[in-house]
């Protein structure tokens, strides 16, 4: 029974050991790990699942779908994580992505994929997040973006080894073991988090409170309208860049327009009628949340942009292989780990972020001005280097920025602070893909179109438009017009991504360096202090 000396507050646990520590990076890693394989290993499969399915042209939902997923419920992690606790929130998007993952692997049409994909995707957001939010919980912020450059390797090894992995189990065993097979390492990293999740006080002090009065404090019309906004957006470009509609038509206009009076809403919903919005409006109000969360995005958008493009120039501009298109992207993947772990060994020795992210921000600028300038006459050994500036710049910017985030904010709002991160990536994602492609279809037609005239034209237009392995099929003065032609609508994409990369510059020059305390309740007194007074102004 209660009594006087009954603490009002449960104490927190006990200092976890260093095995405990170890166990449970071991589980967070093992997710990070998972969830890159997972990427990639059906990535590889597509066509051959498209081909299986006989739905090759619903073959492309089979990544927009987790992507959309991922996208729009990343945020809603944040709140979740200090709603209901660290343990449940990540088990709850671990136990989602493993359903939705084997039920991938037992779908009877495409349909139903695309529909698992789906489910795996609103797990896969809650990894990430709530996994990130556990690292903030037991390592101090001043080694904590060596940590990061941790996991950011074993996220690069888990692509690197799902490409080659999936392409074989297609060949093999068949695409479906491609699904099946993670279910090891997934209960694996589960079970791990189940043991050594430790809660923080935050959570402890709200134990008593009823699994309903906790449900209610979701802002569940906020995910409503986010998810709303991104499907009808990415229904309307999908009608343009995959059905190859005019921007007039009906089927590309509608959703789009439906798409932003969708994302209206969401921000209104945020902004006045949300009691805990996943994406605060007043957070981002203030220095340095809102400018690290224009930069991710940027971030996210170039860089998906540039992964997606660059591949095309050597397969359509240059008419190579796929194989000897992505070994042009080893030195940028080489480049990605060393910038993860250089800028946590930075932090951690210095204590410091802002020049190191000002320098990085410079290389994104450099290497995006080289790519633009790529023609026929580029030595090989430019082509290989091009990126290497990029990938160093975008792994060491994402990681300090993430900690100046971190330690913007009072430590409580780390979970919350860490969806917004990732709710502006994900859609930088989502739109670094899809506007790309589109930019990159228009301008393509259009140079198609004045360069290859005669009866034939429109046919073939269509099918080079539709495969880049249709241009070795040619005659050679029409193979020189569509390798023109694509190279020409790449170059002014990137144009656009330079413009893309000087923005990103600005945006890391108005975020603040704060301290980085080397102690895991280490608190930016100051910081708080402002923070408090912003609310009361609010």
């Amino acid at each position: 029974m209660a009594t006087e000396q009954t603490p009002l507050v449960p104490k927190a646990p006990a200092e976890a050991s260093r095995l405990d520590f170890a166990l449970l990076m071991t589980g967070i890693w093992s997710l990070v790990f998972i969830s890159s394989l997972n990427a990639t290993i059906v990535a590889t499969l597509i066509s051959t699942i498209g081909s299986s399915l006989e739905s090759m042209q619903l073959s492309s939902w089979i990544g927009t779908a987790y992507l959309l997923a991922l996208c729009a419920f990343t945020p809603l992690y944040g709140r979740l994580a200090n709603i209901v606790g660290r343990r449940p929130s990540i088990l709850f998007a671990g136990t989602l992505f493993g359903l939705g993952t084997i039920l991938c692997g037992f779908a009877q049409n495409m349909t139903q994929l695309i529909a698992f994909r789906a489910l795996a995707g609103i797990g896969g957001g809650g990894m990430t997040v709530v996994g990130s939010v556990i690292v903030s919980d037991s390592v101090p912020l001043k080694s904590r973006g060596l940590y990061q450059g941790f996991a950011n390797l074993l996220f690069g090894l888990g692509g690197a080894i799902g490409a080659p992995l999936g392409g074989w189990l297609g060949d093999t065993i068949g695409w479906r073991t491609a699904f099946l097979c993670q279910s090891p390492f997934l209960v694996f990293g589960l079970y791990l988090l189940y043991l050594k999740v430790r809660e923080p006080a935050v959570v402890l002090a709200a134990a008593g409170t009823s699994i309903y009065a906790k449900l209610k404090r979701i802002d569940y019309a906020g995910s409503a309208s986010l998810v709303l906004a991104l499907l009808t957006f990415l229904v309307g470009m999908s009608f343009k860049t995959t059905a190859a509609y005019e921007w007039e038509d009906p089927h590309v206009w509608a959703f789009l327009t439906a798409g932003v009076v969708f994302a209206c809403l969401f921000v209104l919903i945020e902004l006045k009628y949300a009691v805990e919005p996943i994406m605060p409006i007043t957070m981002l109000k203030r220095r340095t949340p809102g400018f690290v969360a224009l930069n991710n995005f940027l971030l996210s958008v170039l860089s998906f942009s540039t992964i997606y493009n660059t591949p095309l120039y050597f397969t359509a501009a240059r008419l190579r292989t796929s194989a000897n298109a992505g070994s042009h992207l080893i030195p940028n993947s080489v480049c990605v780990a060393i910038g993860s772990l250089f800028a946590g060994w930075y932090m951690r020795k210095t204590g410091r972020y802002w020049k190191l992210q000002a320098f990085a921000g410079l290389g994104v600028v450099a290497a995006n001005v080289s790519l633009a300038s790529w023609n026929a006459n580029t030595p090989e050994w430019v082509l290989y280097t091009t990126l290497m500036p990029s990938g160093f710049g975008f792994a060491t910017t994402l990681t300090t920025t993430l900690l100046a985030l971190i330690a913007s904010v009072p430590r409580d709002d780390i979970p919350l602070a860490t969806g917004v991160s990732y709710l502006f990536r994900t859609t930088g994602q989502v739109l670094g893909v899809s506007l790309s492609a589109a930019l990159t279809q228009t301008l393509l037609a259009r140079n198609l179109r004045a360069r290859i005239t005669g009866a034939d034209a429109a046919d073939i237009i269509t099918k080079i438009l539709d495969s880049t392995a249709y241009i070795h099929t040619l005659p050679a003065d029409l193979r020189d017009k569509a390798t023109t032609s694509w190279a020409l609508a790449l170059r002014t994409v990137f144009y656009c991504q330079i413009v893309l990369a000087v923005s990103l510059f600005l945006s890391l020059l108005p975020i603040e360096e704060h301290s980085l305390p080397d102690t895991v309740g280490g608190m930016n007194v100051k910081q708080t202090t402002t923070d408090a007074e912003a609310a009361r102004e609010e």
